[in-house]
Parts: C-alpha cells; sequence; structure tokens
C-alpha cells in the first residue's frame, strides 16, 4: 500500500506519516522502485499513533507507549504509569484554563463596554503579576 492510500485509511496527512518515519516510530519497507510499501502492522502502528497523538501524548511519550505495546512482556504498570503522568498534565491544563478563564470572565463584566477610555480589561492586563 502507498503512503496515499495509508494516510486515507488512517487518517493522517501523508506528511506526518513521513515525519514518524523519518523519526523511526514507523518503519516501512520499500519496494524495489524505493517507494514505501506500507504492510498492514504498519496501518496499525499509525492508528495506535494518530489516537494517542488525539488524546495528546507526546511524540517521546507515544514511543514509550508504542515499545510498550509490542513488547509482550511490558507490565500494564509501565503503561498507566505513562498514561497517569499525561492525566495529571491535561489537569493542570485545566486548572489553569479555568483560572484563565474566570479572570477574563471577570475583567469582561467589570467593563462597561461603552464610549469611555476606562477600560478595566486593559487596566487588567497591565497589572503586574504577582510572584
Amino acid at each position: 500500500m502507498n503512503i496515499g492510500d495509508v494516510a486515507d485509511k488512517v487518517g493522517l496527512p501523508a506528511k506526518t506519516i513521513r515525519y514518524y518515519e523519518d523519526i523511526g516510530l514507523v518503519k516501512p519497507l520499500r519496494d524495489n522502485n524505493g517507494y514505501r510499501a506500507f504492510q498492514a502492522n504498519d496501518l496499525h502502528k499509525l492508528t495506535f499513533l494518530a489516537r494517542a497523538r488525539k488524546l495528546g501524548f507526546t511524540i517521546e511519550n507515544c514511543r514509550a507507549l508504542l515499545a510498550l505495546y509490542e513488547d509482550q512482556a511490558r507490565a500494564s504498570s509501565d503503561v498507566k504509569t505513562i498514561a497517569n503522568q499525561h492525566l495529571e498534565q491535561i489537569n493542570a491544563k485545566i486548572s489553569d484554563l479555568m483560572a484563565m478563564r474566570a479572570t477574563l470572565s471577570h475583567l469582561v463584566t467589570e467593563c462597561a463596554g461603552d464610549n469611555r477610555p476606562d477600560c478595566p480589561i486593559l487596566n487588567g492586563l497591565s497589572e503586574t503579576l504577582a510572584t
């Protein structure tokens, strides 16, 4: 299967597939003419990677998870550790986003939004951050 067919099947751009090959996440065979010849296992890996990336895992996390997936002697605790660390990062981002939302919501509520030059939003943005 060529890269265009694979891209359509797994829902990844061909450029991303080439990148994954360049960094060693997938290693498709090559035909005599030098073209990539993707096998079913390559499609499975690319689908795995696409799903992991949609969940926000980093490339290095994906590399580790893929290695664990391929290791039949793996400990599920190793997989869970990676997933838990990522979940902690997601929770921290959510917390940060909620704080940003609360601050911005407060500033928007305080701004009259009329023709006067006084603007609590600009005043709030110009305040020194607490250290």
